[in-house]
């Protein structure tokens, strides 16, 4: 990953930077002659994305990188994009936030698809507490082009980035160290340390503008947890749940490790909670046909139930 921050550097700069004489004068002009053959200011924004994806794959493997460093995968990247474009499309200006943004795949992934539908400015914004994720995350968008501001912090401290009509973020699973700042959360654990997913959950709404909205990867059993009272207690009075959308099963390697898309929206801006919550399970994405028949649903569910609120 390290190797990939210079080279991505070495690629903006438009030359090989030399500290103590290393790289040597060979390795230079080796160097050198590869980057001309990758001309990436020619290729649009997804290419250069895809690109960068691949890049992390390999690192992930080589590196042997913790499960909650590792990349959102581009199809569920893609269905949370185009979930938020059904909301955001044809509003003046959007505030985005990926509160975990990691390598940025997710956050970029969403804003090129933003980016096609609203009619006025984004100001996105990536937090997270890893600086070689972030490093990465940034040469990513300055890569394809897209402005996103980062900020390197524990987005689980007061958020040093602006109120956000829109959240997405692929939550990490597992429990947060800080007792002490896991204090400040409703969902924070009676005993021991608490679930990092919800305090998460908890900061994102906070965060959101009155009537935002969240779309955030969480596990399939949420709710299902001896740990989800306090999540459970907190939900009603704070966030409105709007949708939880199994991912298909074949995407995982087991039951206990399957995700879902959560849709959360803040109360406030005319919001209010659906009659009728978008439950279900995406079917199998070989089976082409049920697949688009199942996203025109989510969106006539959405057009009717959450853009009408937020108009």
């Amino acid at each position: 990953m390290d190797a990939f921050i210079e080279t991505g550097d070495n690629l903006l700069n438009g030359e090989v930077q030399v500290e103590d004489g290393r790289p040597d004068a060979a390795t230079v002009k080796q160097l050198t002659a590869l980057y001309q053959q990758a001309p990436w200011q020619s290729y649009d924004a997804e290419t250069v994305r895809r690109a960068v994806q691949l890049a992390m794959l390999k690192a992930i493997r080589v590196d042997e990188v913790q499960a909650n460093h590792q990349l959102t995968p581009d199809t569920i990247a893609y269905i949370m994009g185009y979930l938020v474009t059904r909301l955001e499309h044809n509003k003046q200006h959007l505030t985005l936030l990926d509160l975990t943004v990691g390598t940025g795949n997710l956050l970029t992934a969403v804003l090129s698809q933003l980016n096609a539908v609203v009619a006025g400015t984004i100001d996105a914004y990536g937090v997270d507490n890893d600086d070689t994720m972030l490093a990465i995350a940034q040469l990513s968008s300055e890569l394809q082009r897209l402005p996103v501001n980062y900020v390197h912090q524990d987005a689980l401290e007061p958020l040093l980035v602006p109120a956000s009509d829109l959240v997405v973020a692929d939550l990490p699973i597992g429990y947060y160290p800080v007792d002490a700042n896991a204090a400040g959360y409703q969902t924070h654990a009676t005993t021991g340390h608490s679930f990092v997913h919800h305090l998460l959950l908890e900061q994102a709404v906070r965060q959101l503008t009155p009537g935002g909205i969240g779309v955030f990867l969480v596990p399939s059993q949420l709710f299902q947890t001896e740990e989800a009272k306090g999540l459970l207690k907190w939900l009603p009075n704070n966030a409105y749940l709007q949708g939880l959308l199994n991912l298909p099963s074949e995407l995982f390697a087991n039951a206990n490790a399957q995700k879902a898309i959560l849709i959360l929206q803040k109360p406030g801006a005319g919001a209010k909670q659906v009659k009728q919550v978008m439950l279900g399970e995406f079917p199998s994405f070989k089976d082409q046909s049920a697949f688009q028949k199942f996203v025109a649903e989510i969106v006539q569910w959405e057009e009717q139930n959450l853009m009408t609120k937020r108009a």
